[in-house]
């Protein structure tokens, strides 16, 4: 592939070649840029994981998820407000429990996020 010269162009012709390049790489690197939260998928954050052991039965969960179609904390559907916060209650039982929320896009892809708590009462403790 040979580029323009200045020998067979005009000074004209070749600004034109070199200004629709420009344009076309600008427009492909933002639709690139638009692109990146389906090229991501989905995204599940947690605000705040609770330290073990606990000893409280009720816990709540609470986090941001982006890019999402569906969420499940522990196979239950949960629902998120318009800028994906979402905040869940959860009962531990006695000992060991593995909270997990999973998440999943319109294409179908999915993820999910594991926390292991320990439930220890109180009168155990003291």
């Amino acid at each position: 592939m040979k580029f323009p010269t200045t020998e067979r162009y005009s000074f004209r012709s070749l600004i034109k070649y070199w200004l629709i390049v420009l344009i076309s790489i600008l427009m492909l690197s933002f639709i690139i840029f638009l692109a990146r939260f389906l090229i991501m998928g989905p995204q599940i954050t947690l605000k705040e994981i609770p330290p073990n052991p606990l000893n409280v039965r009720q816990l709540t969960l609470q986090g941001t998820a982006h890019n999402i179609s569906r969420i499940w904390l522990n196979d239950r559907p949960i629902y998120t407000d318009a800028e994906g916060s979402f905040e869940e209650a959860i009962v531990l039982e006695n000992g060991y429990t593995i909270a997990t929320l999973r998440a999943e896009d319109r294409y179908g892809r999915m993820t999910s996020v594991a926390k292991e708590l320990v439930y220890v009462p109180a009168s155990v403790i003291q």
